[in-house]
């Protein structure tokens, strides 16, 4: 037999950990750059100073040097290996980073006392930050994803799973990995080609392709029943060093959102269920975060509703609040305040309906309320309730829940954990407006209750504010 011993990753082939690793790394040395840039351009003003351990000493207040990791929090969404891949959306999420950094420093040195805060400072930093940021990224971009960087990658089954993945794969661009072709044991498919990828043959074969192909990872596919050939090949392909991963785990990892189509029924037992509990430290967090951001939410509420409800009372008259019962965490059930968007008796019949894209339902200034997400604002009282947190699957209402639930699988899911003012699938997809949008949000919502922390709720109320200042909720 042909030696395998040496097929071990090449180390220029780089995972997604990886690729994450250098992107942060790159960020946090620009981000340094950045400052000593501001620090030398801000010294230049005062001369009598100099850039000296006298100026370091007296002009830059403590918190001055925390603004590398103050954007760095800011650019979180752009460590999605996608995003980081595309130049438009790194230009994008730059740009809003700085638009949001600025408009925070300047809503600061509006409410505090006079000459507290240093604007040539602060200015500086943003502005080098951005342009040595973007310079860093689009080097990424350019090295990163050239194809020797890229793993090759062989799918272990030709399937239904196998073809939707491969699918996918080819569908993204840049290409996450060099997708070389399929194996499959079953001698109808060997020899064909799925997707333009060639099905090379079985589990016979497999570690003579690996060799062939210079392989690096495998992805295992195979949703039904597998031959105890191929189990004992993988295994030794693994035992000699090529990665080996489950065909949902590279969904996910590629798409934010969970294969709900493509699982099996007792996916739920076998393994959500373990894999969505969080630990006790993170639900203290997130309530102590649910509970500081309804306190500054409901005094934002206060100071806008006199304003709102009358834009609503001209518009449609009363009522200005919009009330129903929703399902919260468990199935509890709730009810969900929200400044009316809608016409009055929008459902005169009864019967619920999703809201749509371009609803004819929505009034005027119903339109603008949505954009704005000024409709939301009431829902902070219930943040503090505890009915709703910041962040998590939309609340939806019991009716639709059980019409869901019969059509689409694991739907009742999402309601393990409390739903959100904001969530995963809002800020990654539109309204759901029939069936297979909503299959597509809810995976996007079991992905959250998944793998949710600190870190990914405070990139989804980042990205939502984005949202609210470029004006395109829904």
């Amino acid at each position: 037999m042909a030696d395998y011993k040496n097929l071990q990753k090449p180390l220029w082939r780089l995972t997604a950990r990886e690729r994450r690793f250098i992107i942060l790394i790159g960020d946090v040395f620009v981000s340094v750059i950045a400052l000593f840039v501001a620090l030398y351009f801000w010294a230049q003003k005062d001369q009598w100073l100099h850039f000296s351990w006298q100026f370091l000493q007296e002009r830059p207040p403590d918190w001055y040097f925390f603004l590398p990791l103050f954007w760095i929090v800011l650019l979180a969404e752009l460590y999605d290996i996608r995003r980081a891949s595309r130049p438009r959306d790194v230009i994008q999420g730059i740009f809003f980073a700085l638009l949001i950094s600025g408009g925070l420093y300047l809503l600061l040195f509006f409410i505090s006392s006079p000459n507290p805060l240093p604007r040539r400072g602060v200015a500086g930093f943003l502005v080098a930050a951005a342009i040595l940021t973007l310079l860093w990224r689009m080097i990424y971009i350019k090295v990163f994803t050239a194809p020797v960087f890229l793993r090759r990658v062989l799918i272990v089954g030709a399937g239904r799973a196998g073809t939707s993945l491969s699918g996918i794969i080819k569908g993204i661009w840049p290409p996450p990995y060099y997708l070389v072709g399929l194996v499959d044991d079953d001698p109808r498919k060997i020899g064909k080609k799925v997707n333009d990828l060639p099905v090379f043959g079985g589990s016979g074969q497999l570690l003579e392709i690996i060799k062939k192909e210079a392989i690096s990872d495998l992805i295992f596919a195979i949703s039904g029943e597998m031959k105890p050939e191929m189990s004992k090949a993988i295994l030794a392909a693994e035992e000699n060093g090529v990665v080996v991963t489950t065909m949902p785990v590279v969904y996910e990892e590629l798409m934010g959102r969970v294969p709900i189509q493509l699982l099996q029924d007792d996916w739920i037992l076998r393994s959500f269920l373990d894999e969505s509990h969080s630990s006790g430290s993170y639900e203290i967090i997130k309530r102590l975060i649910d509970i500081f951001c309804s306190v500054i939410g409901l005094i934002i509420t206060v100071v806008f509703f006199p304003l709102i409800s009358l834009m609503i009372l001209i518009n449609s008259g009363f009522p200005v609040l919009f009330i129903q019962e929703r399902l919260g965490k468990s199935g509890k059930p709730f009810l969900l305040y929200k400044f009316r968007t809608m016409m009055r008796d929008a459902e005169k019949d009864g019967i619920a309906r999703l809201a749509v894209e371009n609803d004819e339902r929505v009034t005027r200034v119903g339109r603008f309320l949505r954009k704005s997400r000024l409709d939301e604002l009431p829902q902070f009282f219930n943040v503090l309730r505890g009915d709703v947190s910041m962040v998590g699957p939309r609340a939806e209402r019991p009716e639709l829940v059980d019409k869901m639930q019969k059509k689409i699988p694991f739907y009742r899911a999402r309601l393990f954990v409390k739903p959100g003012v904001t969530g995963w699938a809002q800020v990654n997809y539109r309204y759901a407006s029939n069936l297979e949008e909503t299959a597509v949000k809810l995976e996007y919502d079991l992905y959250y209750i998944k793998h949710r922390n600190i870190l990914l709720d405070s990139i989804i109320i980042i990205r939502t504010i984005g949202t609210v200042l470029r004006y395109i909720g829904q």
